[in-house]
């Protein structure tokens, strides 16, 4: 359990202390960019991989006492979460997004608020939050507990955490995308700001989130051993 706990500390305050802060500003200004997005790749690699096999070495432990169970209404929310987080995951990793590594040109295009970005601009981490709060719904354990509540508490600081550096960054050009946009999905449609056109998502990527999810789904047991459909 001590590893486990130590890996998702790790992982969790490299991205929420680093990452987003003016310590990741002042790295990269004293080795540059490119060496310091390199180390971060690595060092992120090898928190998520400790965090891993972590989890693995706890969850079959005499002490991973469980505190819920999975009941059969909670494993249809769950598969309901996980199918919205990966329609957002998938749709937030192939659409322009100035909120990405590396996409801040994106911000240049007149329609760079579109699809997506009209429902959050942080559709990927969202996507996250729901898989990770999906998963506890049904992982009462001590060792999900800490692996998916790390997860959960990641993505959700995550989006003030970049959004934090964006305006470090780009300035006026972030303050207008920000202003058009919001965080928390739905929230710029409910305003006024935005309005909902499904059309712009594209449905080729709706149509691979939906694949990928009855993939995921139906190859649980093999890829998890623990099956995911009733």
């Amino acid at each position: 359990m001590a590893s486990l706990i130590a890996a998702a500390t790790f992982f969790v305050l490299l991205h929420l202390l680093v990452s987003g802060t003016r310590v990741r500003d002042a790295i990269a200004a004293k080795i540059g960019d490119g060496p310091y997005m390199g180390l971060f790749s690595l060092a992120s690699v090898a928190g998520l991989a400790w965090l891993g096999f972590g989890y693995a070495a706890a969850r079959n432990a005499p002490w991973n006492a469980s505190y819920w169970d999975i009941t059969p209404a909670t494993r249809h929310v769950q598969l309901g979460l996980m199918l919205i987080a990966v329609i957002f995951i998938v749709v937030g990793l192939t659409t322009p997004n100035p909120t990405s590594v590396k996409q801040e040109g994106a911000l240049d295009r007149p329609d760079v608020v579109k699809g997506m970005l009209r429902i959050t601009r942080h559709p990927f981490l969202w996507g996250v939050a729901l898989w990770a709060a999906g998963h506890l719904i049904v992982n009462g354990d001590r060792a999900g507990i800490v692996l998916f509540g790390a997860m959960l508490a990641l993505a959700l600081f995550g989006t003030a955490s970049i959004d934090a550096k964006r305006k470090r960054a780009l300035g006026p050009k972030w303050h207008a995308f920000a202003t058009q946009t919001s965080n928390i999905p739905f929230a710029a449609i409910l305003s006024g700001r935005q309005s909902l056109k499904i059309g712009e998502i594209g449905w080729w990527r709706i149509a691979v989130a939906l694949v990928i999810y009855a993939a995921l789904a139906f190859g649980h047991p093999y890829l998890f051993g623990v099956a995911a459909l009733p």
